[in-house]
């Protein structure tokens, strides 16, 4: 009796299936996750960087006033 206590406590019972897909789920969809949060965070510092790009380049380079067309008579 003792043996097989010794023996149920220690061996590894079966493990089911959707266990084992469960946790590959899991672990896909935090991935999933940690790319989704480093893409928006890459994409937030790159629109940073072009909105100051565009406001040095439009401070050095300011726009050319419109001009009116004036009748000749």
């Amino acid at each position: 009796m003792k043996e097989s206590q010794t023996n149920s406590v220690f061996k590894p019972g079966k493990k089911n299936p959707s266990d084992r897909a469960d946790q590959a789920t899991l672990a896909s969809r935090a991935i999933v996750e940690q790319e989704k949060l480093a893409r928006e965070k890459k994409t937030a510092r790159l629109r940073q960087l072009r909105l100051e790009k565009e406001a040095a380049e439009e401070a050095a380079n300011p726009a050319p006033e419109k001009r009116t067309a004036q009748k000749h008579k």
